[in-house]
């Protein structure tokens, strides 16, 4: 590598006391040499904050008063670092473990292409050996993202969608085509952002030699009520907003019929997701952001 352009690192905590210091070890103790990191915190009550003041005095941290959601908390350490000078910014998750030379791989697979605009690592599920994701696609007829788990053996496969898990981003990208969209307040802004980067002309790729891992948290029953609402509210507001003409022709009908299946559903079993999933087809209905906060 000729140069070490400058990254700024992003680690985005919401209640993250069992995983966030060990994820913050790990940047620590990565082997590239021109990096900052910054904790956005968005207004945790599990004494995560605190904790890490304690453990890290010199880290920067970012305190929101209220949770902005996934793309409103990254927003506000990415406008900090676009008011600096950074080459790149590093959107983390508080849940992740990195691989000493992770940032070193996907700065190296970046410099491929004044092209590439989003880098990937390879994901593994939590310390194993199984892949989580190494490449996605957005299946538009089925209203879904695919998670592709296969091995790379290039230096970098171009993908038509990033997770936001751990995603590397060129500052120019921002300064291109915005920043992440706050419509979505959990779920679905890494594809959105996937999809204007694409329109704006920047390839997207997974660094096959970057690897990290993804300790997700166990869900007990708000966390997964949390979830459900968060990924059918912010799939729909996606593909009205993304979706060309001819396939919201499609998509009509295919919504109808869920939504039927979702009032059959309730008739049947009048069970707490039911009811969570109708609530998120109203809150679209009405364009409102709904109420669950997020605790996932």
């Amino acid at each position: 590598m000729q140069n070490f352009p400058k990254v700024s690192i992003i680690v985005l905590n919401y209640n993250g006391k069992d995983f966030i210091k060990k994820t913050l070890m790990s940047v620590f103790n990565l082997n590239y040499p021109n990096f900052e990191t910054i904790l956005v915190d968005n207004a945790s009550t599990d004494g995560s904050l605190e904790m890490l003041r304690g453990f890290f005095p010199n880290l920067l941290i970012i305190k929101n008063n209220v949770n902005k959601g996934f793309s409103g908390g990254n927003n506000e350490g990415i406008k900090y670092v676009l008011e600096r000078k950074a080459d790149f910014i590093l959107l983390l998750n508080y849940d992740t473990e990195v691989e000493k030379s992770f940032l070193t791989n996907l700065i190296f697979s970046a410099q491929k292409s004044e092209k590439i605009g989003l880098v990937s690592p390879i994901i593994f599920s939590k310390n194993s050996s199984k892949i989580w994701f190494s490449g996605g696609k957005i299946d538009w007829m089925r209203m879904k993202t695919i998670h592709e788990r296969e091995k790379r053996t290039h230096d970098y496969a171009k993908s038509d969608y990033l997770t936001g898990c751990s995603l590397l981003i060129k500052t120019e990208v921002f300064k291109k085509i915005g920043l992440l969209d706050e419509d979505y307040f959990l779920y679905w802004e890494d594809a959105d952002f996937s999809v204007r980067a694409k329109k704006a002309g920047y390839d997207l790729v997974v660094s096959s030699k970057s690897r990290i891992f993804h300790f997700e948290k166990s869900e007990n029953k708000e966390n997964k009520e949390n979830k459900i609402y968060w990924l059918i509210l912010s799939g729909l507001i996606f593909f009205q907003k993304n979706a060309y003409f001819w396939q919201k022709i499609w998509l009509k009908p295919y919504i109808l019929a869920r939504k039927t299946k979702n009032y059959f559903d309730l008739k049947k079993e009048k069970n707490t997701l039911a009811k969570i999933v109708k609530k998120a087809y109203d809150d679209f209905g009405k364009r409102k952001k709904g109420t669950i906060h997020n605790n996932c």
